[in-house]
């Protein structure tokens, strides 16, 4: 009877068992079904929010996982892909509690908004110079209202002075004769490829070092040697724009524990400090001992130490710094990038090189020396009148700029509650991005034949027309128009005259061309070329067919 209980008990105690363990089953089975029903709900209401904002928001995460995406294969075509679906205009939102919500757009109506008519509303922002004050300081490009008037106003009067471009004329002629063409002619000499694109960055900023700076580093020379503040400086920015893809919290802790792409950064920016500092020392000493008669530089690092601030006392060495190295950051890479640009667009357009050569050809053969039959070998010297008068060149350097902004995004912040003309409502502090590279590629600005390179649209008669400032934003606009258009546009007129007359430019083949993430459109890999040294015959039949 006892064995009959026990093993009664023991038939209950498994079937008890097998019963909470079902039941268990069952309430986790319960909990998992509730838990894959929230997760799809939140997939679904995120992709639906696609039709509305974009792109997906995801909990917690905003759209950043779309943003890591456009990251890993190409940021700006991805921005550009989301604003012709949104026309024109979306907003970006961010994490929670990140510092990476803003209105990204490409609308030209709203883009004169902020850049002219609500200029004060739009200024760089708090964000944006915490942001790059590291390396740009309270630079001209970092600065906002007194600061920034104060530099504009020197800066613009100094540019537009005779003795200014003088300098600059000069200074890119001798490096172009003294210092391309013989680094060019050694490669085809040796038969050997070239990175275009360092070789234009060098000469670049050789030329805007000798503006701003008064000294030339020597980047451009045969040998291409690497000099500590070319790379220091070139670090430094690439270092920097990735902060803008960073929420504020992490690099800046990661500033603090001197770590990852930061620890590159404040070694990259001693580099360029250290030679800043060596430069501003060096030409104090050698203006405290000029003589009234002896040549005065005109140098901008010379024109503003010579000045004084509203107190009336010499500018400090750190906005001397901060103002030079400003300075290059626009000259250096604007010109060199967009050059770049357009060398590769014109090997995939023959054509257009083919107009241009007729052009430079056309305009040589006026001269007098060639009406009494100069010799084709000796050195040709394009004069200031000539590249002047080569429309087509400029149409053709406008359409490369079009297509690839030296600078493709930038950055206002709101300082009080605005509404754009399409009527995006921004509240006080809302960062506003506005893309460049993608309105060269809206069929609501540039026509259905957006993406194709046809310089032809920026001429009227034959003669170079140029468009809206809001339209065309490779140059900024309203009172933060660049300064220096007329020189970049007659720095790169002169470079790729002086390079086509006498180089046919063959990318080689299997390079590959992507842009990079930095403040300015580099290409990834630069741009390796042969250069094809071009026979008088050729030049001849252009010369002739001018005749």
């Amino acid at each position: 009877m006892n064995n009959v209980t026990t093993n009664m008990s023991s038939d209950d105690g498994v079937v008890g068992n097998f019963v909470s363990r079902r039941l268990f089953f069952l309430q986790y089975l319960h909990v998992l079904e509730f838990v894959v029903a929230v997760l799809v709900f939140l997939v679904i209401n995120s992709l639906r929010q696609r039709r509305r904002y974009g792109l997906p928001v995801w909990p917690f995460l905003g759209m950043v996982p779309s943003l890591v995406s456009g990251l890993r294969s190409d940021l700006y075509e991805w921005i550009s892909d989301i604003l012709c679906e949104q026309n024109g205009t979306f907003r970006f939102k961010g994490p929670w509690f990140s510092s990476l919500n803003c209105v990204v757009t490409a609308d030209p109506r709203n883009l004169e908004h902020l850049l002219k008519s609500k200029f004060s509303v739009f200024p760089k922002g708090p964000y944006f110079r915490d942001t790059v004050r590291d390396l740009l300081g309270d630079g001209i490009f970092n600065a906002d209202d007194e600061t920034w008037q104060r530099q504009r106003k020197t800066a613009s009067i100094e540019f537009h002075s005779a003795k200014f471009r003088q300098l600059t004329t000069e200074s890119l002629l001798e490096l172009v004769h003294a210092r391309l063409l013989p680094v060019l002619e050694n490669a085809v000499n040796q038969s050997i490829s070239i990175d275009l694109q360092d070789v234009l960055l060098r000469l670049t900023f050789d030329n805007v070092c000798m503006i701003a700076f008064g000294v030339d580093p020597g980047c451009l020379r045969l040998g291409l040697p690497e000099i500590p503040f070319a790379k220091a400086f070139e670090d430094a920015t690439e270092a920097t724009l990735l902060r803008f893809v960073t929420p504020t919290w992490v690099w800046k802790t990661m500033r603090c524990l001197d770590l990852g792409t930061e620890k590159k950064l404040k070694k990259s920016i001693k580099g360029v400090d250290e030679f800043a500092e060596e430069v501003i020392r060096t030409r104090k000493k050698e203006l405290s001992l000029q003589t009234e008669d002896k040549k005065q530089r005109s140098d901008l690092l010379t024109v503003f130490m010579r000045l004084k601030d509203e107190q009336g006392k010499p500018f400090s060495d750190k906005f001397l710094r901060d103002i030079c190295v400003n300075f290059i950051l626009a000259g250096r890479d604007t010109s060199s990038v967009a050059l770049s640009w357009f060398f590769w667009l014109l090997e995939k357009n023959p054509v257009v090189e083919q107009k241009i050569l007729a052009e430079i050809c056309k305009i040589v053969n006026e001269r007098d020396d060639m009406k009494n039959g100069a010799d084709l070998k000796s050195p040709l010297i394009f004069r200031p009148e000539e590249i002047k008068k080569m429309d087509y060149l400029q149409a053709s350097l406008s359409e490369a700029l079009r297509l690839y902004p030296s600078v493709p995004v930038d950055h206002k912040e709101v300082v009080e509650d605005d509404t754009f003309p399409d009527g995006t409502l921004l509240k006080k502090g809302t960062k506003v991005i506005y893309a460049i590279y993608a309105m060269g590629r809206m069929e609501a600005i540039w026509g259905k034949h957006c993406r194709e390179y046809k310089p032809e649209r920026w001429l009227r008669d034959g003669r170079y027309m140029s468009e809206s400032a809001y339209k065309f934003t490779a140059f900024n606009g309203g009172p933060r128009l660049c300064l220096g258009k007329d020189f970049a546009y007659y720095q790169m007129k002169f470079v790729a005259a002086s390079i086509l007359y006498r180089y046919r430019v063959e990318v080689v083949k299997g390079h590959v061309v992507v842009p990079k993430l930095a403040l300015t459109m580099y290409m990834k890999h630069g741009l390796k070329v042969n250069l094809i040294k071009r026979h008088e015959s050729e030049l001849q039949v252009y010369l002739e067919n001018n005749v």
